[in-house]
């Protein structure tokens, strides 16, 4: 007799496209720090310092912020491996809604923040 397995359906589309939030647990810590920077922090002086127009549209504020404020209580402080992160972690991509940044990204907004703040 061989052994039934369930169905392993990788390459079977989803009919509802679900959010990147689905994928992590309601009490998971990427949900309360995103819930925390986006509704309790008050972010106006950073998105306050973005003026120009010019070039390709900057990550949001909000989730940088977030991202490494996360990032920092799991540990992980180097751009690279934030980068690496974002792409492989399901609770960063939760974060960053499966937009990643690079890892230049990372390491120029916390200056860049302190500059304009």
């Amino acid at each position: 007799m061989s052994k039934t397995f369930r169905a392993w359906k990788i390459d079977e589309p989803l009919f509802l496209p679900p959010t990147v939030q689905d994928f992590v647990a309601e009490d998971h810590l990427a949900r309360f720090v995103l819930s925390l920077v986006r509704d309790d922090l008050g972010l106006a002086e950073i998105t306050g310092t973005y003026g120009s127009e010019r070039g390709q549209p900057p990550f949001d504020p909000t989730m940088m912020t977030a991202l490494l404020l996360y990032s920092y209580c799991c540990g992980i402080y180097s751009s690279r491996r934030i980068a690496k992160a974002c792409r492989e972690r399901v609770d960063f991509m939760s974060i960053v809604a499966l937009d990643a940044p690079d890892f230049p990204h990372h390491l120029g907004f916390p200056q860049a923040t302190l500059e304009g703040a």
